[in-house]
This record gives C-alpha cells, structure tokens and sequence, in this order.
C-alpha cells in the first residue's frame, strides 16, 4: 500500500494504431501525439501537466516508433524534458502499458495518453490524491478514472464522447489510470487479452458471463458491481474514483475532438 506522500511515476502512451488515424492524416503527421492543440503538440501538452503536477515525477513516454523519433525534432525536443525518457511502443496500448510498466519498475505508476491534450496539473493531482486515499482504505490493486457524463453533457453538448452506462449512473473514461502495486498488472493483461478478442465478442462475453452482460446491457448493473466482476476476472481488485473535471473526459483521437480542445484552450486563454 503506497505512503500518502508517495511520487507517482508516469507512464505515457504514445504509440500509433498501424495505419495512423484521421487525426495525423488529416495534419500529414506521422504520429497523432504530435497533432498541434493551440499551437502545441498534444504530447507536450501532457508531458507539460505531468511535470507541473507535485505528484509525479517523470516517467517514460511510450512510442512513438523509433524512425518517428529519428525524423521528429519536435518529439526528439519534448523528449528533452527532464525526468522523461523514451520506450519503443509494443503492438497495442494495453501490451505497450504492460511493457513500461516492467521496464520503469516503480508503484505507484500513473498511466495517461499522448493525446490527453487537455490534461493538467490539478487533473492530474486531484486524481493522485483521491487514488492514494482510495488505496489507503481498501485493497485496490489497479485505480481507474471516470467522469460523470452529466458534467461533460453540461459543458460541451455536441461532444461525442463513449458512455458507459450504469444502474447508477453515466460515465466516461478519463485515460488516467494508476497501478498500485505489482499485481495491479494483472489489469493490464485483462486489458491486452480482451484487445485480442474484440473481434470475437463472444469470448469476452464468456469471461463476465451472460448474465452480467445482459444486466449490464439493461442497466441494472452499478458501477461498484461491473468493477467487482472485473476484479474477479481479472484476477486483482480493481477500484475507481470520479473526477470533477469535464475537460479530463476528451481526448484528441478525432478531427472533432482537435476542434473542440482548441475552442476550450482558446475560451480558456480569454478568460485568463
């Protein structure tokens, strides 16, 4: 169990689905890390919070591939900032966590994306303190995120955003997860294995059984519940805590969602 003034180390991932996606083709860029945000990178925009941040201290940035780096001042520039250092990313985000997670060997570790681009410090701290007081009262393993999708509906409406639906409410994720502990890895590979099925939904249906899916599917499923059935399957006990940010909620992994995080940058420099 991690002191209360223990430091997080970070884990960014900042690897590339292969073939790119609309974002970085749409900005000729090799890597969507790197899809300018109001005049900044979205990586440098997370390595930014991080450093700023009184929880954290440093970590590695995993991805993007080595011949981005050779050919990227830019990233070879944001790399440059102390505390950070660079890891090949594996083949998919769960199987590039698990890899810097074995490779920076230091709990707690905060996992967040590249494309977090408007990530900050009293984001991040805010989750670091509710995670350590979260691991201070129970068993956790593994710390997820949320957002509740009311705060997010409320301050962008014509944000698309992925909802996860619950007997006791709506949420979405906030791509900030800690692992507690060295067991806390087991979500991970949970994670990595339930990328390789989801073209078989079957199979993962078949690790939660039919009847916790159609609860879930009908709503009668409570977040606390869905994540013990989680723990369960994932062989760790995996606990969550709800952040108060709405910007935490969106991230920069479509043309829409660049949009809006420039307008919120934006209105947010004019409000300065």
């Amino acid at each position: 169990m991690p002191a209360q003034n223990t430091l997080f180390r970070s884990i960014v991932l900042a690897g590339e689905r292969p073939g790119g996606n609309a974002v970085s083709h749409a900005f000729d860029i090799p890597a969507s890390v790197l899809v300018p945000v109001a005049g900044k990178p979205s990586l440098q925009r997370v390595v930014e919070a991080l450093t700023a941040s009184h929880h954290v201290q440093g970590g590695l940035i995993c991805g993007p591939t080595a011949d981005v780096l050779d050919h990227s001042e830019e990233l070879q520039k944001i790399l440059g900032s102390p505390g950070f250092q660079w890891l090949a990313p594996a083949t998919g985000p769960a199987a590039s966590a698990l890899r810097a997670l074995e490779e920076l060997d230091h709990y707690p570790a905060l996992l967040t994306a590249g494309d977090h681009a408007l990530l900050t410090p009293e984001i991040v701290d805010d989750f670091c303190q509710q995670a350590l007081a979260l691991a201070g009262s129970s068993d956790c393993d593994f710390i997820v995120g949320f957002v509740p999708y009311s705060l997010v509906q409320a301050s962008w409406p014509e944000s698309k955003r992925t909802v996860l639906k619950f007997s006791d409410g709506c949420f979405c994720g906030s791509n900030l997860f800690t692992a507690l502990n060295p067991n806390g890895m087991r979500a991970l590979s949970f994670w990595r294995q339930a990328e390789a099925d989801r073209k078989h939904p079957w199979r993962i249906a078949r690790r939660f059984g039919a009847v916790t899916l159609l609860r879930y599917l009908f709503k009668k499923l409570s977040l606390d519940a869905t994540l013990k059935t989680l723990s369960k399957a994932a062989g760790c006990r995996v606990g969550y805590v709800l952040l108060d940010h709405a910007r935490a909620a969106i991230d920069v992994d479509s043309i829409e969602d660049q949009k809006l995080a420039e307008k919120i940058l934006k209105l947010q420099e004019e409000t300065v």
